[in-house]
């Protein structure tokens, strides 16, 4: 027998196994006696993996052959179950929970060191006196500097316990000395409504980047201040929003559909429904409303898309959304990691679903979907978009509306061609802009102390060395020669909408990208012919 066939008992043996360590710990209905007799298969498999562990000729970490097999399972149903590690799960907790413990710095590893890029607004570091620039080079007398320092490391230091105090050693630009600050960890909010403002005198605007157990509250209260800022409409910006809790989508969902509107419904394997409709709370029933999507909306993006759409409400703006109509339900594995199984799909009010095609075990097509939209032309003309008449379904108005893969807007927008395109995003993907811009400001920050959020916003212009200094920055970082003459408009452009966020915060980015955003030029424009629109 060759060494690779000898092995091959082994693996599938593990791989069996794996599935007796999931069926373990999720909670089925049959009982003990029935799941587990002596005679049972599960009974065996867990004899094997015993036997492996004690008798194997050599040291086997069964732990991990069973993490991978775990995933290789998930592989072979759907896209969307999958495995978490204990080593992720609390940052996917954290961060579908809306808040962390922390101190409350945004930061670099910077040149060896933690530099602070802005401490959060009323945070503990910003009370404690961290400031813009600064650079932590220890915790309670522990180093944090040097190149074998993680971003591990880091959140160990730094995170904690509630209401417990880190001192911190940090070197200021311009100070003589070391500087020590004592800082008390605070739940430090993690933000899904990430931009809030008035894009004209009417027409509100809100950009959303999860469905977050905040996010519900978070959005009420983005809404309220619009309302009294004057919107009497509003554009909702899910793209690239991958979604969330499906209950934050009913909720939103609810402020815009009027009294028991079917907002969507759930199926199971057996045939089991359960509907959900709108109640009396909704705040913005009344209002006009824009939803903006793109290829990367998912999710509960998509519920909200579709509840809208079904319901002859609103106009849905961009291009074809991601498709995915499956629900997930998150199951505790027992040793801190998790699985989140697929164990329904949802369907719109029309009876749609729009979850796009699948092949079991064929994970790496459906992911790559992206560019079968790109190759057929289905970003910059919606005459490319495939639909099939046997998915076809009318809403109460007349519309047609199609099932299949993602929910086709009413107004369609192609991708910017200048703005989105292989360059700017190998640029962005690689963080040079915020590194860029970080070097920029420390280089003497006090020059943009004088300016208002509102003055940099309106005036502030990048110039012409400022956009040759990027390049030259960028190509000695890559090792290259690139000119980037041809992207110079977009290039400043992300300057700037950068500069904004390191100087100010998130809202700033999003008002300065959004100036020349075609999207929203269009939303701007659908909202003084709203009247005459005609779907």
């Amino acid at each position: 027998m060759t060494t690779k066939n000898k092995y091959i008992p082994l693996i599938i043996g593990v791989a069996i196994a794996a599935g007796v360590f999931i069926g373990g710990k999720l909670n089925f209905t049959d009982t003990s006696d029935r799941l587990f007799t002596t005679n049972s298969k599960k009974d065996k498999l867990n004899r094997l993996i015993d036997y492996i562990d004690y008798e194997y000729v050599d040291e086997v970490n069964t732990d991990s052959i069973v993490d991978v097999t775990v995933n290789g399972i998930l592989d072979n149903l759907d896209p969307h179950s999958t495995y978490i590690p204990k080593e992720d799960l609390q940052r996917i907790s954290e961060n579908m929970k809306g808040d962390f413990v922390g101190i409350g710095i945004n930061f670099y590893p910077y040149k060896d060191t933690i530099a602070v890029i802005k401490p959060t607004a009323g945070g503990p570091s910003e009370r404690a006196g961290i400031m813009s620039g600064d650079r932590i080079l220890m915790a309670d007398g522990d180093t944090l500097f040097g190149r074998t320092i993680t971003n591990d490391l880091i959140g160990q230091k730094l995170k904690g316990d509630k209401n417990t105090s880190v001192k911190l050693t940090v070197y200021r630009k311009g100070e003589d000395q070391l500087l020590e600050f004592d800082v008390r960890r605070e739940d430090i909010p993690i933000k899904s409504i990430i931009a809030s403002y008035m894009l004209t005198d009417e027409l509100g605007y809100i950009k959303m980047n999860r469905f977050a157990e905040s996010t519900f509250k978070e959005f009420k209260e983005a809404l309220d201040e619009l309302k009294d800022q004057g919107a009497t409409k509003l554009a909702l910006d899910l793209r690239d929003n991958p979604g969330g809790f499906l209950g934050i989508a009913e909720q939103i969902a609810d402020e815009f559909l009027e009294d028991d509107k079917l907002i969507l419904f759930t199926r199971d394997k057996n045939g089991n429904e359960e509907r959900t409709y709108a109640t009396k709370r909704g705040d913005f029933e009344d209002g006009e409303l824009y939803i903006l999507i793109n290829e990367n909306s998912a999710s509960a993006s998509e519920v909200i898309a579709g509840a809208l759409q079904d319901n002859d409400k609103g106009i849905i703006v961009g291009r074809r959304s991601y498709g995915k109509g499956l629900v997930q339900r998150e199951m505790a594995l027992g040793d801190g990691s998790a699985v989140r199984l697929t164990v329904s799909r949802y369907y719109t009010p029309t009876g749609r679903s729009i979850q796009r095609p699948y092949t079991n075990g064929d994970n790496e097509s459906y992911y790559n979907d992206y560019f079968k939209r790109l190759r057929t032309g289905e970003l910059a003309d919606e005459d490319n978009i495939e639909v099939e008449d046997s998915l076809k379904f009318t809403t109460p108005k007349g519309k047609v509306v199609y099932g299949g893969g993602g929910i086709i807007p009413d107004v369609f927008v192609p991708v910017d061609r200048a703005f989105e395109n292989e360059t700017m995003n190998f640029l962005r993907r690689r963080g040079h802009f915020g590194y860029f811009v970080f070097e920029l400001l420390d280089k003497d920050r006090d020059q943009y102390s004088d300016l208002s959020k509102y003055d940099f916003i309106n005036n502030f212009k990048v110039s012409d060395d400022i956009v040759v200094s990027f390049q030259d920055f960028v190509n000695t970082r890559e090792g290259t020669s690139f000119s980037f003459v041809a992207y110079y408009d977009e290039i400043r452009r992300l300057i700037k909408a950068t500069l904004g966020r390191q100087l100010f915060d998130e809202n700033a980015f999003e008002e300065i990208i959004n100036k020349e955003d075609i999207m929203v030029e269009e939303v701007i424009l659908l909202s003084t012919e709203y009247p005459n629109f005609r779907q």
